[in-house]
């Protein structure tokens, strides 16, 4: 692996975890020519269905435009990292298991705004009013009071499950 500070080409393994519920293995490296550190993460490489866009044009699936996408939606919000490539992972595994040779860009929408909402509020509000094209703030308000009356990502995640896992 390259040095991304000076573009040495040797470098070395320190730790290695695994992240994403165990979809990537995170690696922190050190270089041995400048001693900086970085974190690089490595996953399987899977073939993804093409995605069909709402105009009919077919194009690969990009796992860049997924992250920016979702990355745009939470944008200064307090999320982590993790928490955040864990979705992303989600929504690559939810889409390799349509099954389909290609999949609709509104599909992929779906999954996206289903992660976002367990993720954050605001971020889900975000993507969402692009996403549905809102067309005036009586949209955003409707969405906003039905979030009013959920709990929040937090406090979700936070419950205690109404079934008991047969694995306790």
């Amino acid at each position: 692996m390259r040095c991304p500070f000076c573009e040495a080409d040797d470098t070395r393994v320190i730790d290695s975890r695994l992240a994403s519920g165990g979809d990537q293995v995170r690696r922190r490296r050190e270089c041995q020519a400048c001693n900086e550190r970085f974190t690089t993460y490595e996953t399987a490489e899977l073939i993804l269905p093409r995605v069909v866009k709402s105009s009919g044009i077919r194009e690969a699936f990009s796992e860049d435009k997924l992250r920016n996408g979702i990355l745009r939606a939470l944008e200064k919000r307090p999320v982590d990292t993790e928490m955040v490539e864990a979705a992303i992972s989600r929504i690559l595994h939810a889409v390799r298991n349509t099954g389909e040779r290609e999949v609709s860009s509104r599909e992929i929408g779906e999954f996206v705004i289903q992660e976002l909402r367990e993720l954050d509020q605001v971020a889900y509000v975000r993507f969402a009013s692009v996403y549905r094209s809102f067309e005036d703030v009586s949209e955003f308000r409707e969405m906003v009071e039905r979030l009013e009356n959920e709990p929040t990502p937090e406090q979700r995640r936070h419950q205690l499950s109404l079934l008991e896992d047969k694995d306790e």
